[in-house]
């Protein structure tokens, strides 16, 4: 147990790091179209035609947005803000997050400032980190004591014992212990992310399309790894379909038609890990921040009771949503790895 917890601390940061980098925004600078002076003023009938930039509307959306708006949209939406508690109208203020110079890549020029959700991602990783290692302290120290683990610590080893026999283990397959620290990391790294969005100016980074393809991405590299180590040259028929069963006029023909079939199933993976995560955890907020919004849509204290129940019901059926996700993405990972490991059988 001891050994799993810490073996999980090693990576959980590397994780987060490693999704900060996909986060992190790319932007082409255009070498051309420098800023152009303000133009004279024109007549109220003139249409303007002049394209905006995506940098240009951020900027007026900053400026001048409604205060729905500003309730909703910051929870679920990625930007170079965080808020913080303000005695202000909309009881918030936004501190602006530092910009690094572009860094050029292959032609491109790389933007890798930190954002909103790069910033709570690795809050989520400092968090799961901090759990772990309390608790790993705690147990050793019980258990040195000679008596049982108690309280938040028996929690958590109940919780890592549970995730290592009955989802791990029984899926990875043979020799899975080594599969456990990789496991408890995505576990408890999505876990952190998905409450950070449940408080009070928080964010869902799990709610970023980009950080749950990074997830999906890290966890493909090490199903792939596993199959490869597992089944040697055996690995290729993951690849390409060749039943030695079929005469060989069919065993060509369906060669050609099933391989491609095969490349489809791989990349399907990943992209369902992508989906299932960002989806659900999008949703939910969605549902939620609309349902809080009507508040403000009717702008009537007499119908603000419905709202709030109807909010806190689903805020309690968000929590249970965080705790699921996590769950759902780390036993996916494990069938896929033991699929992968098996599938010279």
């Amino acid at each position: 147990m001891r050994h799993s917890l810490r073996a999980a601390l090693n990576s959980v940061v590397a994780v987060a790091a490693f999704a900060s980098l996909a986060l992190a925004p790319i932007r082409l600078i255009a070498q051309e179209g420098a800023a152009q002076p303000a133009a004279a003023p024109v007549e109220s009938s003139t249409v303007m035609a002049t394209p905006m930039t995506a940098e240009s509307m951020a900027e007026m959306q900053h400026e001048a947005k409604p205060a729905a708006e500003d309730f909703i949209t910051p929870h679920i939406t990625d930007s170079r803000f965080l808020e913080i508690p303000w005695p202000n109208s909309h009881f918030a203020k936004e501190l602006e997050l530092p910009q690094f110079a572009p860094v050029s890549i292959g032609g491109m020029e790389v933007d890798l400032s930190p954002t909103k959700h790069v910033v709570f991602m690795l809050l989520a990783a400092t968090l799961a980190a901090v759990l772990l290692i309390t608790a790993a302290g705690a147990s050793r120290t019980q258990h040195a004591a000679g008596g049982s683990p108690r309280g938040f610590a028996a929690g958590i080893e109940a919780l890592a014992l549970y995730l290592r026999n009955e989802v791990v283990l029984p899926n990875v397959g043979e020799h899975g212990e080594k599969f456990v620290p990789f496991a408890l990391t995505l576990f408890f790294f999505i876990l952190c992310c998905n409450l950070l969005g449940l408080i009070p100016y928080g964010s869902t980074a799990t709610g970023n399309v980009s950080v749950t393809a990074t997830l999906a991405i890290i966890t493909a590299i090490v199903v792939e790894l596993a199959g490869i180590r597992a089944n040697g040259v055996g690995y290729l028929s993951t690849l390409f379909y060749w039943n030695k069963d079929l005469p060989i006029v069919m065993r060509v023909v369906m060669f050609f038609v099933m391989s491609p079939v095969e490349m489809v199933g791989k990349l399907s993976k990943p992209f369902a890990l992508t989906i299932r995560l960002f989806a659900n955890m999008t949703a939910g907020h969605i549902v939620l921040l609309a349902i809080i919004g009507l508040i403000f849509t009717f702008q009537s204290v007499l119908i603000a009771g419905v709202p709030v129940l109807m909010a806190t019901a689903i805020s309690m059926l968000e929590l249970f949503v965080s705790f699921l996700q996590a769950f759902i993405f780390t036993l996916l990972a494990c069938v896929f790895i033991g699929q992968m490991r098996a599938s010279h059988h």
